[in-house]
């Protein structure tokens, strides 16, 4: 049986989730970010108990189909984007398709009608706090990460990031350097 748990988007998240469900005596076969599949069928009780604990730590257990959707695509963004070490080859519209089983207009217009935004603004907003880390982690340059990121360019990159932050790439550093020098020097 599969369950499926918004805002679950992080290792921690899933250690905390196979905790809950150990507590309550079911046993998994897959903790991913947002699903987890366990063996048996849950019974209304335990349902509402997981939905209770999981909500404790922030966490809600997804019973509509719309929002099960919605946080499955968010997630294959989120794991792509974040957890991959290389983005895919193929366009981002292929790949949600692809993992998710559903034509890519219908996943779009779905996520556009319950977010207020596209897909393709979301995947930018995910690349753009990817690009942040890694500028901050100081071991790839701009160019490196420009590639890395499916960018065509350092110039496009350089757009995106000044249009989603505000602020040009070597700012942003910068101004995280001086931050960090600061605290340094309390």
């Amino acid at each position: 049986m599969k369950l499926y748990i918004k805002y679950m988007v992080s290792l921690r998240c899933k250690m905390m989730v196979k905790e809950e469900l150990i507590k309550l005596g079911l046993h998994y076969v897959i903790v991913d970010l947002g699903m987890v599949e366990i063996l048996e069928d849950i019974s209304q009780q335990q349902h509402d108990q997981l939905k209770i604990n999981l909500a404790k730590s922030g966490l809600e257990l997804l019973d509509d189909k719309k929002s099960i959707l919605i946080d499955r695509i968010k997630n294959v963004i989120i794991e792509m984007v974040h957890y991959t070490d290389e983005l895919p080859d193929v366009n981002y519209s292929v790949y949600i398709s692809e993992k998710l089983h559903y034509d890519y207009t219908y996943l779009s217009n779905l996520f556009s009608e319950v977010k207020g935004i596209t897909i393709q603004q979301f995947i930018i907003i995910h690349k753009i706090e990817r690009v942040k880390e890694l500028l901050l982690y100081n071991e790839l340059n701009l160019t490196e990460i420009s590639y890395l990121m499916h960018y065509s360019s350092v110039a496009h990159l350089s757009t995106q990031f000044k249009k989603v932050t505000g602020l040009s790439p070597s700012f942003f550093k910068q101004l995280q350097e001086k931050r960090k020098r600061n605290l340094e020097n309390m």
